[in-house]
């Protein structure tokens, strides 16, 4: 039977190599020296596959994508080192049969090769995340056959799930294998960073690492919401999959360095299988998933309450639910425009709404447009019955938008409506990202289809926001 002999959490960051670097390489030496250190071991381990998740090939929202061709390659190209390459083999029996696990757990899992790619511009190759960690492994161990994952927008329970399928489908091949949870901590330690400096970076950096490290599962996925947002992170959804390969072991681990000189976190992580359970810790962690949901559920006021009601009814039964009783006046006295924002894992999953009222209250208002943002926004699949526990709900109920001048916009506190005879876009006030009036302009004309220099009009508006931001 096949095993997972060693998991590792390996940084992705191209200025490691000395091709690319050029020197500043060695302001992350110890990063160096702690991936040649696990190239080392797994030189001694002799895997014959080494399956690796990035965060940095084609990525779906709906589905993990594994590379299904017979050979894969990459470059340095896109950071000054085309010379650099790589070229691998890949196991494609190996990445068949987790696709096929993975189905068990209704968790879906694509094989893409260049054909299926063509229509996203996309290329099945090794991308960075995958290549920094192999630049490191191949300078001692190359006789090796790759799988080649990059995680989906799934929930993390889902990823968990995957980790599972992917366990079982090496033990079924009889291949022994090494998997690597490709992954860089906060991008926000530093001004110097990519992003924003943020103080959270710091603090999810201290925690994952020591989470990592013993092993705790448990921890990892009960991380404040708020702080792996704010930390800029690209790593956890790596992680995730990786501890779902240990389902059924005590993993414990060991941190061979930490460092972020350039503004973001590099951690190098080895862990192994210390002790074997009988249990899966699967059912814990969906325990927990049920509780958060509970909890959340119990937080909502009622706008947000009718609207998740809305939309779960509408997707087991397929019908509008009459206007439930303890609705209060407010909102069936009174008539106003209402956007529905859905969110999963912080990811935007629909958003739909109108400017004016189009029924006679605000409650179907709420009603019907919580069903059009989770099952017609053109841009997004219609949300499925397992992901309602994963989804946060936010209601805005908009003020009459009133004709305003560029001078008198603020894009945290009003909203913005562009028109130009038939064409009209509209931006929420206060979101993420958008702190300009120009860029909140911007945004709205695209999504009008109007040109910056047409004549156009501009309305401005408020909302009483329910729910999630």
């Amino acid at each position: 039977m096949g095993q997972i002999l060693g998991y590792y959490v390996m940084p992705h960051p191209p200025i490691m190599l000395p091709e690319v670097g050029r020197g500043e390489e060695k302001k992350v030496q110890k990063t160096i020296d702690a991936c040649y250190n696990i190239a080392q071991e797994i030189e001694k381990l002799k895997p014959e596959a080494i399956i690796i998740i990035t965060p940095h090939g084609p990525m779906f929202k709906d589905a993990v994508a594994i590379s299904n061709v017979p050979n894969i390659q990459g470059d340095f190209r896109r950071f000054g080192a085309p010379y650099v390459k790589l070229n691998c083999n890949v196991n494609m029996q190996l990445s068949d049969t987790i696709i096929k696990h993975a189905e068990n757990y209704d968790v879906s899992a694509v094989a893409i090769n260049h054909n299926s790619l063509k229509e996203y511009d996309e290329f099945c190759e090794l991308d960075h995340g995958a290549l920094v960690p192999l630049y490191h492994i191949n300078k001692h161990y190359t006789d090796y056959e790759i799988v080649h994952i990059t995680y989906g927008l799934l929930s993390k329970i889902e990823l968990y799930k995957f980790g599972k399928a992917i366990k079982e489908a090496v033990e079924e091949d009889e291949f022994n294998a090494v998997i690597i949870a490709s992954g860089d901590l906060s991008h926000r330690l530093s001004s110097s960073g990519p992003y924003d400096y943020s103080p959270y970076g710091r603090e999810f950096d201290e925690k994952i690492v020591k989470l990592i490290s013993e092993g705790d599962v448990e921890g990892i996925f009960t991380l404040d919401k708020k702080l792996i947002k704010e930390a800029g992170e690209c790593g956890l959804r790596s992680f995730y999959i990786m501890f779902g390969a240990g389902d059924g072991y005590k993993l414990k681990g060991e941190v061979l360095s930490y460092e972020g000189p350039f503004g973001v976190g590099y951690g190098v992580i080895k862990l192994r299988a210390i002790e074997k359970s009988n249990n899966s810790i699967l059912d814990t962690l969906i325990e927990g998933e049920n509780r958060e949901f509970e909890i959340k559920r119990n937080d909502e006021d009622v706008y947000v309450r009718l609207a998740r009601e809305s939309l779960e009814n509408f997707i087991r039964s397929g019908k509008y639910i009459d206007i439930p009783e303890y609705i209060p006046d407010e909102l069936r006295k009174n008539s106003a425009g209402v956007f529905i924002s859905i969110k999963k894992d912080g990811e935007l999953r629909g958003c739909i709404g109108t400017i004016l009222p189009t029924t006679d209250n605000i409650a179907n208002e709420i009603i019907r447009n919580a069903v059009e943002a989770g099952q017609y926004d053109p841009r997004f699949y219609p949300i499925e019955e397992e992901e309602l526990s994963d989804l946060d709900i936010s209601v805005d109920v908009l003020t009459m938008p009133e004709k305003a001048s560029i001078g008198e916009l603020n894009p945290k506190r009003f909203g913005v409506i562009v028109r130009k005879g038939r064409r009209t876009g509209l931006l929420l006030p206060d979101l993420e990202g958008i702190d300009t009036v120009e860029e909140q302009l911007r945004i709205a004309l695209r999504k009008a289809g109007i040109d910056e220099d047409e004549d156009y009009q501009i309305e401005k508006f408020e909302v009483i926001r329910h729910g999630a931001k």
